[in-house]
């Protein structure tokens, strides 16, 4: 029984030590016992990797838009998050370089953790020209060039092939690199992940 006892103690301090904004008890426990922690830790990114402008913070936004809604602004190399009172969570992004950038209102259809990552035919296609071989799919994982998360966008049920997702590469933040994506640290789309739920809202300016 004292055994038991000091079990229960000790799970229920472990859960009193949560900070609201790392996860509410019942979301603790149910990846407790259900098995949903990352079996591979999000690691924190260098401070002098991301310019501080780019870097994750609370700015003052002014938007029609719902609350919930996720904004990015693709000149100015910004994602929004609205949280409403004219507040949004800023994060910097790396969107599509020169001929990949691209307009529109989406939702995000599904999420994955650790992805595995399938480039579609075009891509491996184009990049067998430049001489380079794409695998026809990648496990999940830190060289994975999803990252540690990533958000599917759809548009009416289809999937555009658009996502947004995690990188490796922090130092391409703030900068047109992808093929059409929009890419995070693999600390800020970890956040985002957790804030925005399947079927949010995505408008790309």
């Amino acid at each position: 029984m004292a055994f038991v006892r000091s079990l229960q103690m000790a799970v229920l301090a472990a859960a009193l030590t949560l900070t609201a904004g790392e996860a509410h008890a019942e979301g603790f426990f149910a990846k407790l016992f259900g098995g949903g922690f990352d079996v591979q830790p999000v690691e924190a990114v260098p401070g002098a990797a991301v310019p501080m402008k780019y870097k994750r913070q609370r700015v003052r936004y002014v938007t029609d838009e719902a609350p919930g809604t996720i904004i990015i602004d693709s000149d100015a190399k910004f994602l929004y998050l609205v949280e409403g009172d004219n507040r949004a969570m800023r994060y910097g992004v790396g969107v599509g370089r020169e001929g990949f950038g691209w307009q529109g209102r989406v939702k995000i259809g599904r999420k994955a953790e650790w992805p595995t990552w399938t480039p579609p035919p075009e891509m491996r296609q184009r990049e067998k020209q430049k001489g380079r071989i794409l695998p026809a799919s990648m496990k999940g994982g830190p060289k994975n060039p999803l990252g540690a998360r990533a958000m599917y966008l759809y548009d009416g049920g289809r999937d555009t092939m658009f996502r947004i997702h995690g990188t490796s590469e922090p130092w391409t933040i703030g900068h047109n690199v992808s093929s059409g994506c929009i890419r995070m640290v693999n600390n800020d789309v970890a956040d985002l992940y957790e804030r925005a739920p399947v079927g949010t809202r995505v408008i790309v300016n």
